[in-house]
């Protein structure tokens, strides 16, 4: 009995620290005090001291990564408000509408196309778009909120340029292209589960609504969406070109850069001068949502040094050791702090090494491939997933409500992911 005790304990107290974030959600404290709150009780249950939390909290804040997650968002959220006040956001909708006719595919099209860039928070640059559409086919706030946040994650384990995927082929030295069909089933299951789950319940009502009746106008949809194109291809193509030019250069500034061309292309569309820029930049929601951002980060951070991941491994001990810490550990990380980077960066390196030491490394993609999968469905069920928060902040939905519908999805995915883990074994 003491030793199962001691085994689970670890589990216990990233339990207790994940509750005291939902007790302060529930108390509607705000939700990076929530989260500081959760991770210093995190630290204290792994026996880190007061002034040692800070300490790591406090290198967190300034590391470059930190930084540049920061300054990302920060474009993002600057704009997507320029789009969505001068009206650029509405009259890309109608533009587009004349070659999406089914408004079915006009909800799930525009986050799956930001999704191809690769930038945090992204689905906040998605929902004015999401939400013009739904308010004309009169979906609720929870559904909308839903659709923007599970199709603007399509391709996360696929897409080459997200720094997770990226980060995961490097560790295990596998080539990415490699990696990434091994993957690719995904996709599919991510459109089948958002479309059984997501949108066709929010779309029910639609059974005989009509298609949309607006003209093509390739030219006007271009002018509409330049903001956003320079934002996407920009995007993509800077941080292939940093890659492959200049390769020690971070990646991060070929998104600042491409998002930085959006913004000026934006206001020089709509003719908005210094006064409009300063009034976005005066919105008290800003800064909360990069309070929120560097709170988990800060949370990120604690969770390996405290040595909780370590211990977690504990957890994962007896017959099928590896396939239960494969499956667990990096979906409990990803539930625990909703970042990508933070599943694979922190759990992936104790696994491989205990691959090599047990000599399975002939049966390392399969371990990968489930980790991976593992890991991200962890992440899109996270309720402290940035673009989750973010969603349901925007549209003004409970978290806790909207929550619960991922379950069921996510659940499927995790089971996918488990039954791919033995085909690919098989054939290992």
């Amino acid at each position: 009995m003491t030793e199962l005790l001691a085994t689970y304990l670890p589990l216990a107290k990233v339990f207790a620290a994940f509750a005291i974030m939902l007790l302060g959600l529930r108390l509607r404290q705000p939700l990076w005090l929530s989260v500081l709150a959760g991770g210093l009780a995190l630290a204290l249950l792994f026996g880190m001291a007061p002034l040692e939390w800070l300490q790591v909290s406090a290198a967190s804040i300034i590391q470059r990564d930190t930084v540049f997650l920061v300054i990302i968002l920060a474009l993002i959220l600057f704009l997507s408000e320029v789009l969505d006040k001068t009206g650029q956001t509405a009259r890309l909708m109608q533009s587009a509408s004349g070659f999406l006719r089914d408004p079915r595919l006009r909800l799930a099209f525009f986050p799956a196309l930001v999704g191809f860039l690769p930038m945090p928070g992204g689905a906040v640059f998605s929902a004015p778009m999401v939400r013009d559409m739904a308010d004309d086919l009169s979906l609720t706030p929870r559904d909308t909120a839903l659709v923007n946040y599970w199709f603007r994650h399509l391709w996360e384990l696929c897409w080459p340029l997200y720094p997770g995927i990226i980060l995961a082929s490097s560790l295990a030295a596998i080539p990415l292209a490699r990696l990434v069909v091994y993957t690719l089933p995904c996709i599919g299951v991510c459109m089948a589960l958002g479309w059984v789950f997501i949108l066709r319940p929010a779309v029910a009502h639609l059974k005989d609504a009509p298609p949309s009746d607006a003209p093509r106008d390739l030219k006007t949809a271009l002018v509409d969406g330049l903001p956003m194109l320079v934002a996407i291809i920009g995007g993509l193509g800077l941080e292939v070109g940093m890659t492959l030019y200049a390769p020690g250069q971070p990646f991060e500034l070929g998104i600042m850069t491409a998002l930085f061309l959006a913004i000026l292309c934006a206001l020089l569309q709509n003719r908005v001068g210094p006064g409009f820029v300063a009034g976005v930049l005066r919105k008290r929601e800003l800064y909360q949502v990069v309070g929120l951002v560097l709170a988990i980060l800060m949370f990120k951070d604690v969770l390996g040094a405290s040595g909780a991941v370590k211990q977690l491994t504990k957890v994962a001990s007896g017959p099928g050791a590896l396939f239960v810490l494969t499956l667990t550990l990096p979906f409990l990380v990803g539930a625990i702090s909703g970042i990508t980077m933070a599943f694979v960066g922190s759990t992936f390196p104790i696994l491989f090494g205990i691959i090599d030491n047990t000599g399975a490394s002939a049966q390392l993609m399969p371990y990968l491939v489930l980790g991976l999968f593992a890991g991200f469905t962890g992440v899109m069920v996270s309720p402290l997933h940035v673009c989750f928060i973010l969603s349901c902040q925007f549209f003004h939905v409970d978290l806790a409500q909207a929550w619960r519908r991922l379950v069921a999805p996510c659940a499927l995915l995790l089971c996918f992911g488990v039954a791919w883990f033995f085909v690919l074994l098989r054939f290992a």
